[in-house]
């Protein structure tokens, strides 16, 4: 199969990025398509749909092959620990690493070559993808069906932000579309799944230009996710 383009997101890496789509509808990203799939024909009717599927690669896991392929994986909304088959999860590390996003589409450049405006983006910048299907919500939306052991949107935690993250939030153009991104995307404790409660560690997650740092903190029996910082990257 042949890429048809590639994603430029606010995910420059890979940690810190939603486990599902729309969990973070702050995150932009642009779909830009690839000669000869830039022809703004290919794209002809699309602006009529809202939403749309996307059949990407996950370039960042590593291929697997016969020998290294294993049947069972990890789920971080299993706690990290416990083990379920590869095929019940939506696991990265899959056999032939292929994900499928549902994203909203946010608008059409099709000014030299075709470039779609995504919102609600759970891809890294580099993505390759292969395809791109309209959402048809009278076939597609199940409201009755069953989700296994992820029957719900996973729980958020609060998120304070320092005096100094406050300030570089601040000095940024962008900063009030900045910060609801990483509200958003912190709420969600990008951390390991097994590292669920307070701790002095300083993480670090890319969103952006920026490095935004944060810990975990204890705020009476709960956990609350501290922004220490936002430091630019150069």
């Amino acid at each position: 199969m042949q890429a048809i383009g590639h994603i430029e997101s606010d995910y420059p890496d890979k940690f810190g990025v939603p486990r599902q789509p729309g969990l973070a509808s702050a995150a932009c990203a642009t779909l830009i398509l690839a000669p000869p799939f830039s022809d703004p024909l290919s794209v002809r009717g699309l602006e009529a749909f809202s939403h749309l599927w996307l059949t990407f690669v996950f370039h960042l896991s590593p291929e697997h092959d016969t020998e290294r392929w294993t049947p069972l994986v990890r789920p971080p909304r299993l706690g990290g620990n416990a083990k379920i088959g590869v095929f019940a999860s939506r696991s990265t590390h899959r056999p032939n690493r292929l994900g499928l996003s549902l994203v909203e589409l946010a608008g059409i450049d099709t000014r030299g070559g075709v470039r779609l405006d995504l919102r609600g983006c759970d891809l890294v910048s580099g993505t390759p993808v292969l395809d791109i299907k309209p959402y048809l919500p009278w076939v597609e939306a199940r409201p009755e069906a069953s989700a296994g052991f992820a029957p719900e949107a996973p729980p958020q935690l609060p998120v304070g932000y320092s005096a100094e993250a406050e300030t570089a939030l601040a000095a940024r153009s962008d900063g009030a579309s900045l910060r609801e991104l990483i509200t958003q995307v912190l709420a969600q404790d990008p951390r390991p799944a097994y590292r669920n409660g307070a701790e002095e560690r300083i993480y670090g997650v890319r969103l952006r230009d920026v490095d935004v740092r944060f810990r975990a903190e204890a705020t009476g029996e709960r956990v609350r996710i501290q922004v220490v910082a936002v430091v630019d990257v150069a």
